[in-house]
């Protein structure tokens, strides 16, 4: 039997976001479940400064922060060089050397400067198959705002919001505290446009929380979503797939915070999730299908977990938001659901590998120079 040629990964974790840790507790998983007789696997850690480093066990040192065995790493967006470098320093200068060829990218950092597009549209340019949403698939999942405004227009319901900016925050508050106000009766909810993992998000009871909240989800970014407070079941479903996405089982979570915060996500245990959630049959299928809905009005692709909120009172429907790289350590929701739904996860690792790069064969018939048909 011939060997069969494998292939060749790049796991990009860490990056320049407040979601930087998640990141490295999302690679940790995903690296231990790429099989090695399947995958040649070169990791690539990112830090908070924005450096690329390569070299042996990347992960342990990202997460001692002692990086001292490391080297200087870069890609270039040349799709005639598709590899992964060194860059070591010599007398003369510094001197680049290509450490591997890479036939796919796995890019696992969440929020910022990896969630949004940025590092999409740089391997793009690469012309290299990665894991996950493009360009514009994973820009309007990242920004809540717009998203919303995407939804609307596809006739799916979301929460009422209204956004504002740094400039307004530090120019004219008053103004914005009377908008929130007169948006909906306490409590609200004050987001980071551009973040995920519930990092600057807080829920606010009167004006002083809602004060304290809009000055700490500027840190974060510079638009900040303000949003009606639901008294909801929070609902979370997994998609797969590319133009023929699928929906795993819906799973419940009793967060342990006021609301499913950093806090409770990540460093408080007594957060239940709950799966498969107690649903009826038409709202499981409901829910999977407006999951289906959104996932290809953004044109995501591979992966993407869709957030729901059941009004308590009324028995309302509302997306909250998509994720297009969600938590992806081995208790997160994302495999959780598919793995309530069969697929365990090492075939959802191999499955989302394989989806890579389909959705880079599909690209692949693009032409990209004009060619004038004869008559």
């Amino acid at each position: 039997m011939a060997n069969i040629e494998k292939i060749k990964i790049g796991v990009i974790f860490g990056g320049r976001s407040g979601e930087h840790e998640i990141s490295l507790l999302s690679a940790r998983s995903i690296l231990a479940a790429l099989n090695p007789e399947k995958y040649n696997i070169t990791q690539i850690g990112i830090t908070h400064e924005g450096a690329w480093l390569v070299g042996e066990k990347v992960i342990e040192a990202m997460e001692s922060h002692d990086w001292k065995s490391l080297n200087p790493g870069a890609m270039f967006p040349d799709p005639t060089r598709t590899g992964l470098y060194m860059i070591q320093s010599a007398q003369q200068g510094d001197v680049l050397k290509q450490i591997t060829d890479l036939d796919v990218i796995f890019p696992i950092m969440h929020g910022t400067f990896g969630e949004d597009g940025t590092i999409q549209g740089f391997l793009e340019m690469l012309d290299i198959a990665y894991v996950g949403a493009g360009v514009l698939g994973s820009s309007l999942g990242m920004d809540k705002a717009v998203f919303k405004d995407v939804m609307r227009t596809v006739g799916v319901p979301v929460v009422e919001s209204i956004t504002v900016n740094r400039r307004e925050i530090q120019q004219n508050m008053d103004d914005i505290l009377r908008r929130s106000e007169a948006l909906a009766p306490y409590p609200l909810f004050v987001k980071p446009v551009n973040l995920g993992s519930s990092v600057g998000i807080s829920k606010c009871n009167n004006r002083s929380d809602l004060l304290e909240g809009i000055m700490d989800a500027a840190r974060y970014d510079r638009r900040i979503l303000i949003e009606r407070g639901v008294n909801a079941r929070e609902i979370e479903v997994s998609v797969l797939g590319n133009d023929d996405p699928k929906a795993s089982v819906p799973g419940e979570i009793i967060p342990a915070d006021a609301f499913y915060s950093y806090e409770a996500k990540y460093h408080n245990d007594k957060s239940q999730l709950i799966i498969p959630a107690a649903l009826s049959s038409d709202m499981v299928q409901k829910i999977q299908s407006i999951a289906i809905k959104a996932f290809l009005a953004v044109d995501a692709a591979g992966m993407a977990r869709a957030d729901f909120l059941l009004d308590k009172n009324t028995g309302e429907l509302l997306l909250n938001e998509i994720n297009t790289i969600p938590g992806f350590t081995r208790i997160s929701m994302y495999p959780k659901l598919w793995n309530a739904s069969g697929l365990s996860y090492p075939e959802l690792v191999d499955r989302l590998v394989e989806l890579a790069l389909e959705r880079k064969h599909e690209r692949d018939q693009n032409e990209y120079r004009y060619t004038r048909q004869s008559n």
